[in-house]
C-alpha cells in the first residue's frame, strides 16, 4: 500500500492488523520530518464469535452495559437518538484516561445497517484530526457471527502527532480486549436477550 508518505507495511497479530509509516522518524522516532505526519494510520481487527449476530448488535445498542465489557468506558451519553435505525445518532463517550484523567469522545453515527454495522465518525474540535470506524457483523451460522472493526485516524495537533504511534497502539489493544470481553460477556449471561439467540434447524 502506498500513500504520499511512502511506503506502507502491516503489522500482523493473530487477529488485528496495524498499518502504518514504514520510514522511522527523523526525530522523535514516530514520523519522518518531511511530510510524513501526513500519512494517515489504519487499524483492522476481526474474530469469531459464538453468538448470533442479533444478539451481539443488541448488547451493542445497549450503552448502559458497556461499561461491563469496556472497563475503559465510563459512560455513553446519547446527545440526539438519529432515526429509527439510529442513522444521525449522536453520542459522547466518556472514558478513562492515565494518571486519573477522563476523556470524552463525540461520535456520529452513520450508514446503520440494522443486525450487520454501522460507521461512525470521531469529531474533533480540530479540522483534520475526525476520526472514522467501521463495525460490521458477518453471520456464518446458528449463533457463529464473524465482527470485524476498522478505524481510521490521524492526529495533526502538535505535539500529540508525535505520539500518534503509541497512543493508538494503546487504544488499539484496548478496543480489541473490549471486544473479546463484549463476546464473553454474552456467554456468561445466556440471560441477556435469550430470544435473539439462534435455533439450529438442523
Amino acid at each position: 500500500m502506498l500513500s504520499p508518505a511512502g511506503d506502507y507495511h502491516h503489522v500482523s497479530g493473530v487477529r488485528g492488523t496495524s498499518i502504518f509509516p514504514a520510514q522511522p522518524p527523523a526525530s522523535c522516532g514516530l514520523w519522518p520530518s518531511d511530510g510524513g505526519m501526513g500519512a494517515m494510520r489504519e487499524h483492522r481487527y476481526s474474530f469469531e464469535m459464538p453468538h448470533s449476530a442479533r444478539r451481539i448488535w443488541a448488547l451493542f445498542q445497549d450503552y448502559d452495559r458497556w461499561t461491563d465489557y469496556a472497563p475503559m468506558v465510563l459512560r455513553v451519553d446519547v446527545l440526539w437518538p438519529g432515526d429509527e435505525q439510529h442513522n444521525g445518532r449522536l453520542r459522547r463517550v466518556i472514558y478513562k484516561m492515565p494518571f486519573g484523567r477522563r476523556g470524552a469522545a463525540l461520535e456520529l453515527v452513520s450508514d446503520v445497517e440494522p443486525e450487520r454495522g454501522y460507521t461512525f465518525t470521531m469529531i474533533s474540535n480540530d479540522p483534520g484530526n475526525d476520526q472514522t470506524g467501521k463495525v460490521r457483523l458477518e453471520p456464518l451460522g446458528p449463533n457463529r457471527t464473524m465482527f470485524s472493526f476498522e478505524e481510521r485516524y490521524h492526529l495533526t495537533t502538535m505535539p500529540f502527532r508525535w505520539f500518534e504511534a503509541p497512543i493508538y497502539r494503546f487504544i488499539n489493544r484496548q478496543n480489541e480486549a473490549s471486544m473479546q470481553r463484549a463476546s464473553q460477556y454474552l456467554t456468561d449471561h445466556p440471560e441477556y436477550r435469550s430470544e435473539l439467540v439462534d435455533i439450529d434447524q438442523a
